[in-house]
């Protein structure tokens, strides 16, 4: 398999590589960061109420004062459909003051 050169599309090939059959469902966590929970948690609420397919997890991160923000859609990780939700959900998290930090399919 080909995948695009850029971040997305190397953690796809390292995946398949790895022996990951990206052409079936997997359970996949878009990670955000937030500098104050109650935008976290504003998020978590926002897609609770608006978002039946996702399911959504608030933590405190490792790093002192951050909070995660963990949103996990069951899908086949294909570049776009990857691309697609990464993207609608960092356009989310900017509207509650946060960011994108990243995805991963659940082991």
């Amino acid at each position: 398999m080909n995948f695009p050169n850029d971040e997305t599309g190397q953690v796809l090939a390292e995946m398949h590589q790895v022996g990951i059959d990206l052409s079936v469902t997997h359970k996949v966590v878009f990670f955000h960061l937030f500098e104050k929970e109650a935008q976290a948690q504003a998020m978590a609420d926002f897609i609770n109420e608006n978002m039946e397919e996702v399911s959504v997890r608030v933590h405190p991160d490792e790093s002192p004062n951050v909070w995660d923000v963990d949103c996990t859609m069951s899908i086949v990780p294909s570049y776009d459909m990857v691309s697609k939700q990464e993207a609608d959900f960092e356009q989310l998290a900017t509207k509650f003051s946060g960011y994108n930090d990243g995805w991963g399919i659940e082991a």
